[in-house]
């Protein structure tokens, strides 16, 4: 079983604040500082670029992706790091597409974060009038599963309410169909167990910044499924996706596998913070960390509901339906959260009336729980919240 004590003594947690923001960006590791400081004066200021071969610097995309491939069902060799999840994004719905040549629309639903529409949007409009972004309601996706759609572009876990899809049902429906799947786990890496393998699922995208903990900006990861990797064509044809990127051909020509995912030169010391982070995953099991996630979120919404009549559960109430977050509507949900953290416990709000709330055992427990809720009843039954410097929108909500 894993050792969520143990855990969390692994992560640096201000005094006084009750952290349920993970879902958004993740607490920082205790290793990390000394990790990073380690990289940057004995392989950055003592080897200067011999780094890249003798600190290991060019296998770290791969390397890291392996680590995380653990936590979604990855087979091994299939995952790499790097850039943002919005290249990765368009790498992805890119490269399926050219796969279903044929075929023009990608299907979305209007659960799945802006970020991956815009930049699916943008992609088509620059291959021509005839290409369609269709986006329906989540729960119309499998009815919109036809033979004229190229690709499925879906966030496993909804980025405002914590509802999950089903990957294994949608991803079987979509290949009965022709379509090719392309699934955003941002919500779901290091939340919820993912089988990637088992679903046989297409591709996958992720960022490491928030249930993973990899820091502010951490890179981005990419899937493709070792059975298609041979024919994928990578849209962005970056030196280091080369066969032999250090012959300087001014041909491309892709390298093998995943590495042909990889763009540019990778952010070393943002990885050497993304693997502090990984030796904490290495003493977890996702699947304790699944069950542990149940206990926290579900205490949260009977202390809530029962304290709070004024929020309305915006989450899927069974568990088994949502992530590792619970989201509340209420209308003033920004001065609410602000006066929440006001007092020292960190959510988020999303527009236009989303309180969110991340549980992450790895540092989260019932203690925090508690206390986060009564403190919110205080705000709510006092009214708290209704002050102007609380309804003031910062630019970061």
């Amino acid at each position: 079983m894993t050792d969520f004590a143990a855990t969390k003594a692994m992560f640096h947690l201000p005094e006084g604040v009750l952290y349920l923001d993970g879902n958004s960006l993740g607490p920082l590791p205790k290793a990390a500082a000394s990790g990073v400081q380690r990289m940057m004066s004995d392989e950055w200021g003592q080897m200067l670029i011999t780094g890249w071969n003798k600190a290991g610097w060019m296998g770290l995309p791969t390397g890291l992706g392996d680590r995380i491939g653990r936590l979604i069902g990855a087979e091994a060799g299939s995952v790499v790091v790097g850039d943002t999840l919005s290249i990765k994004v368009y790498q992805a719905v890119a490269s399926a597409l050219e796969l279903n040549p044929k075929r023009k629309v990608v299907l979305s639903d209007n659960g799945n974060f802006p970020s991956d529409l815009y930049m699916a949007d943008g992609l088509l409009r620059s291959l021509g009038a005839e290409y369609e972004l269709r986006v329906v309601d989540p729960e119309n996706v499998a009815d919109a599963l036809t033979e004229e759609i190229a690709v499925l572009m879906l966030t496993e876990v909804d980025y405002r309410t914590g509802r999950k899809h089903d990957m294994k049902a949608l991803t079987e429906l979509a290949h009965a169909n022709g379509v090719v799947t392309v699934w955003d786990l941002a919500h779901s890496a290091g939340a919820i167990p993912v089988d990637l393998a088992g679903c046989n699922a297409d591709f996958a995208v992720g960022c490491t910044y928030k249930y993973l903990n990899g820091g502010p900006g951490a890179p981005a990861f990419v899937y493709v499924a070792p059975r298609l990797a041979p024919n994928v064509r990578p849209a962005l044809s970056g030196w280091l996706g080369h066969e032999a990127p250090f012959n300087f051909d001014l041909d491309y020509r892709p390298g093998a596998g995943i590495e042909r995912m990889r763009v540019g030169t990778p952010p070393v010391i943002q990885m050497t913070a993304l693997s502090t982070a990984m030796d904490v995953w290495d003493m977890a099991d996702i699947a304790d960390v699944r069950t542990k996630s149940i206990e926290l979120t579900e205490m949260f919404i009977e202390r809530v509901e029962a304290t709070c009549p004024d929020l309305e559960l915006a989450s899927p109430r069974d568990p088994e339906q949502r992530g590792s977050q619970i989201s509340f509507r209420f209308q003033e949900g920004y001065a609410a959260m602000q006066a929440l953290i006001a007092r020292g416990v960190i959510g988020d709000f999303r527009a236009p009336n989303i309180m969110r709330f991340g549980f992450t055992p790895l540092y989260v427990d019932e203690n925090d729980v508690a206390q986060a809720a009564d403190i919110l009843a205080d705000i709510m039954t006092n009214k708290l919240w209704d002050t102007p410097e609380y309804k003031t929108r910062q630019r970061v909500t």
